[in-house]
């Protein structure tokens, strides 16, 4: 698993939330507060990283932190003859953190 590698905490020590600038002064929060990303079939509380990479209205949620599993978010459908995961996007709510 990627999460036993000794390389990614030297990147990122973390789970992580990207999101624009926009919608970060939408929400009130800034690079480092701590968010609830809700979706309809769970929701995870993770840190915010500020960023440019992603469209306004869209985040990104790397998926090999087990303290923040971004696929607890998405669905767990798999392609029916290549036994592949679909593509792991979905509609989620983000608010800010109250912990």
């Amino acid at each position: 698993m990627t999460g036993r590698t000794v390389v990614i905490p030297q990147f990122s020590p973390g789970a992580y939330v990207e999101m624009c600038d926009a919608d970060c002064v939408s929400l009130g929060v800034a690079h480092g507060d701590m968010v609830r990303v809700s979706s309809r079939r769970g929701s995870i509380d993770i840190a915010v990283r500020l960023t440019d990479c992603v469209a306004q209205g869209s985040i990104f949620i790397p998926f090999h932190f087990k303290e923040a599993a971004a696929n607890i978010l998405t669905n767990n459908a798999i392609d029916p003859i290549a036994k592949i995961p679909e593509f792991k996007a979905c509609a989620v709510r983000i608010e800010k953190a109250t912990n």
